[in-house]
């Protein structure tokens, strides 16, 4: 367990990284942020930071030496780096979590060798792999990368009667996963936290929509019926043991309507504090960055209740020149990430609004919470 005053090593210093570091110190820790990008808006609320690549062992060891226990804020960080720095200092969330993530088809394969429900893939490493995937699973499909894929990019959709050989070129002929399509009614997250030794919290189901395959709005509570939330909450539990996880992570999933029954279906996890959870700075008693903190501190973990319904909004691009009129609308809480330039599909900050709500405190199942 850390003590107040201890270092947080923190690798990437994007704004995750920037959230983190800022819970810390509200806790009385300081954060040590480790990044390549001279210009990371996490550097700018670290107490220290380094200015090097992933793969610098000289700077690895370095940093390993002045922190007490190490984390990431995104899931491509080289294993390599995980597993030189796990071997000087408590890393957490483990190597483990990141060897399964950051390939899809490893993730694909946890997820169904627990029994958990993912739409269905099959690998391909070849235009005759596409071929006989396709014949398989059937189109429309998705074709992506096992690897480096976000916010869209890595992945190509083939509908019925497109070229399959154009669609392999255009994910540049690199090893893939063709994950069947889901029809699905609706996009949701869960963001839960596990400490070492197994103690689990979960928010709320929170309801997400996307634009241009950029999150545009996360909303709390979701709608779902109450035994697909027990479920989804039950799924993240099984993953986080599964995984020996510490710290907060999220699982995306689908929701599939048959009749009245509804159903979720497993689509990613991320081992990281994620961007669906963003609305709990606000929306939560404890946030995702906090509780993240916590977990990785070997802390009780926070509260999770709900303090009112309320809607993350990301702000993209040319969207935080409206910050002025942001602070000026009631009930609005603003949070921007120090970046200098707001190129297009570029994350900038986001805002949360928060309304009553008297059930807020009564929604999750015991158990299921803190």
């Amino acid at each position: 367990m850390l003590r107040p005053g201890s270092v947080i090593g923190i690798l990437g210093g994007g704004q995750l990284g920037r959230m983190i570091a800022l819970a810390a110190a509200e806790l009385g820790l300081k954060a040590h942020v480790l990044c390549p990008d001279k210009d990371s808006p996490a550097f700018h609320v670290s107490a220290a930071h380094v200015c090097a690549a992933y793969d610098d062992f000289d700077a690895l060891e370095t940093f390993a030496a002045g922190v007490d226990v190490v984390t990431y804020e995104f899931e491509n960080v080289p294993l390599a780096t995980a597993e030189f720095l796990a071997a000087r200092v408590p890393l957490r969330p483990g190597a483990k979590a990141l060897a399964i993530t950051q390939d899809r088809l490893a993730e694909k394969s946890f997820v169904r060798d627990l029994g958990i429900e993912t739409a269905p893939f099959a690998p391909v490493d070849s235009l005759a792999d596409l071929e006989a995937a396709v014949a398989q699973l059937g189109l429309p499909a998705v074709l992506k990368t096992r690897r480096f894929g976000y916010d869209g990019k890595g992945q190509v959709m083939i509908r019925p009667g497109e070229d399959l050989t154009a669609a392999w070129h255009a994910l540049g002929r690199q090893s893939a996963i063709l994950e069947g399509f889901v029809s699905f009614v609706r996009e949701v997250s869960v963001v839960a936290a596990r400490r070492g030794d197994g103690a689990f919290c979960a928010y709320d189901v929170t309801e997400n929509v996307h634009r241009e395959h950029i999150l545009h709005t996360s909303t709390v509570p979701a709608t779902l019926t109450a035994e697909a939330g027990r479920k989804a909450r039950a799924i993240a539990r099984d993953i986080g043991d599964a995984l020996e996880y510490e710290g907060v992570f999220a699982v995306e999933l689908f929701v599939v309507c048959q009749g009245s029954n509804e159903r979720v279906i497993v689509n990613e996890i991320a081992p990281r504090v994620h961007n669906s959870g963003h609305w709990t700075q606000d929306g939560a008693v404890t946030s995702q960055f906090e509780q993240h903190v916590r977990a990785i501190a070997g802390w009780p973990l926070g509260e999770v209740s709900r303090l009112g319904r309320a809607q993350m909004t990301n702000l993209i691009g040319a969207d935080v020149h409206d910050w002025h009129a942001l602070l000026a609308e009631p009930g609005t809480h603003l949070h921007l990430y120090g970046k200098e330039e707001a190129r297009a599909g570029r994350k900038m900050g986001h805002v949360v609004r928060v309304s009553r709500d008297p059930e807020a405190c009564a929604n999750i199942p015991d158990g299921e919470g803190c």
